[in-house]
């Protein structure tokens, strides 16, 4: 570990609000100064913006910038659009999972991965990963970009890393045995499923070496019922991490749990209320936009990452980065309409991870007549769906119909968890799958 880039990162840190803001705002005009010179989607793009900012205020001055619009045209390269180089500069090559329409294919020059690199050390502090850590890497290794950062970053840091790709559940469970692992990284969704399988085969977790899970990928490392089922399971304290491909690692845990800090070192969160669509005030519903600071190859300009969250600013401790409280709370495409009602998924999966006997289950959501309607199934091992149905009503204020089906029916999940089904849209638009955009 270098110490001299964990001072830096603690200095960085602890900035009052002034101080990072006139950081942030010099690291974005050198970004920008690059973008204008060679990145064509972005000289079109902001052809009418200021060349250089004066004060992060400015920012709400240029255009936002979505996943819709990265898409490659018909006939160009199959890459994001925003590539500011020729592909010859590129090293590494990943894709979005496809969870939420086409995959979108990113690609990263060597300083980029660097940068991928640095901003996981802010997740690795968190975790307080150190060089006596072996650290299992649960993930397939395809071109999904999963914890492929966090593989480097961790050799960066000195860890032991083991491969866990191309095995299954039960060999993975032996491998941390066999290994002493300490640190696992998976999606909150693999990790239930890894206690799962242990569970069938009489391994006690909580007896095994590992300590910390960090996770990522979807909301469930920051919803107290999903932590508290894992860390139960493991006994372990889970980490969660926020990322996406086309964006990068930009939050870590807070060290009270929580939620999630964005990583203001590296990158510009703008939150915009989803009440009045003005800038969020202080825990306020709100949509997270976010801009890169050093991806300097495929830099995102206020993103919109479709991601709901609450900030918080004035937050108790030395970390004075911006607090997402709860995490993600849900995507805003994900909300469910129910008799006047917003409903997210998070909310439900915090309500039904909090009957220890239910072991998975399914939200569908569903047109009926003008009006939206949901379905909960569980496998419940006590085949009591009223109880389950009680306690939706009483926290959400509604009256949900709740399915007990049969043990092992629903689908089990290496990667993100696809546990809401949205089938209020047109027949062929493809179904709205649950996790945070990555």
């Amino acid at each position: 570990m270098n110490s001299a880039s964990l001072n830096d990162r603690h200095r960085i840190i602890q900035l009052d609000r002034a101080s990072l803001e006139a950081f942030q705002l010099d690291k974005f005009n050198r970004l920008l100064a690059d973008v204008l010179a060679h990145n064509e989607f972005y000289q079109r793009k902001l052809s009418s913006s200021p060349r250089q900012l004066e004060s992060l205020d400015q920012l709400a001055l240029l255009p936002h910038t979505t996943k819709e619009e990265l898409q490659p045209a018909v006939g160009d390269e199959p890459f994001a659009a925003n590539r500011t180089y020729a592909v010859e500069r590129y090293v590494r090559c990943h894709q979005t999972s496809g969870t939420r329409g086409r995959p979108l294919v990113v690609l990263d020059t060597a300083d980029d991965w660097r940068w991928w690199i640095n901003c996981w050390q802010y997740v690795l502090d968190a975790a307080e990963i150190t060089p006596r850590d072996r650290v299992l890497l649960a993930f397939s290794f395809g071109p999904f970009i999963g914890f492929w950062s966090a593989f480097d970053a961790l050799v960066s840091r000195g860890a032991l890393v083991i491969p866990g790709g191309g095995l299954g559940s039960l060999a993975r469970i032996e491998l941390i045995q066999q290994a002493g692992v300490t640190t696992l990284l998976s999606t909150p969704t693999y990790a239930l499923r890894l206690a799962e399988v242990a569970a069938e085969h009489k391994v006690n977790l909580a007896d095994s070496s590992v300590e910390k899970i960090i996770v990522a990928g979807e909301p469930g490392g920051s919803v107290p019922a999903t932590r508290q089922r894992i860390e139960t399971a493991w006994n372990a304290r889970v980490i969660d991490h926020g990322g996406a491909t086309e964006i990068g690692p930009w939050g870590f845990a807070d060290a009270a749990g929580r939620g999630l800090h964005v990583n203001e070192a590296e990158f510009i969160a703008e939150f915009s209320s989803v009440e009045t669509g003005h800038p969020a005030q202080e825990g306020e519903l709100a949509h997270l936009i976010l801009t890169t600071l050093g991806r300097t190859g495929a830099p995102v300009i206020r993103y919109r990452t479709g991601d709901l969250v609450r900030p918080v600013w004035h937050s108790d401790g030395p970390n004075r980065f911006v607090l997402l409280e709860g995490g993600i709370l849900g995507r805003a495409d994900d909300m469910v309409i129910v008799r006047g009602m917003n409903i997210y998924p998070t909310a439900i999966e915090q309500i039904l991870h909090s009957f220890p006997e239910v072991v998975e289950y399914r939200i569908t959501a569903r047109k009926q007549g003008a009006l939206d309607e949901l379905i909960v199934e569980v496998e419940d091992h006590l085949q009591q769906p009223t109880r389950i149905a009680n306690e939706l009503r009483l926290k959400l204020g509604l009256k949900i119909d709740v399915h007990c089906v049969t043990a092992m029916s629903l689908p089990r999940f290496e990667g993100k968890g696809r546990r809401f089904i949205d089938e209020r849209r047109e027949r062929g638009a493809g179904s709205r799958e649950y996790g945070p955009s990555q």
